[in-house]
């Protein structure tokens, strides 16, 4: 597995809307952009470098969408999700031992 990416706010941010999503109610492109108040121009090359990495896998909805684009979706992996909840919650001791606060959306549960 690749390493960890850099842990810049929009990444976070990115992270959390993926964390956030599960299964039965996935990500998709615009969803995670606005969850993670960031434009396209900033998330799709996040989600990129993630599935890149290995963090991250996407798949294109295949179920009728009448009047829009089909979605496509995504997801942290089973690897992803554990290494992004590692690296998010070594980031918040990091930035906790600094007296440094929360950070974005007050860690990662």
């Amino acid at each position: 597995m690749a390493s960890t990416p850099r842990l810049t706010k929009p990444t976070i941010a990115v992270l959390e809307a993926l964390i956030a999503s599960s299964a039965q109610s996935p990500a998709w492109g615009l969803s995670i952009c606005r969850d993670a108040d960031l434009g396209p121009g900033t998330v799709y090359p996040i989600l990129d470098r993630l599935s890149e990495r290995g963090w991250v896998k996407s798949w294109d909805e295949t179920s009728p969408h009448p009047g829009r684009p089909a979605r496509r979706y995504y997801e942290l992996t089973g690897a992803g999700r554990m290494q992004a909840t590692e690296a998010l919650e070594a980031r918040q001791t990091r930035r906790s031992r600094l007296g440094l606060g929360l950070g974005l959306a007050g860690g990662v549960s």
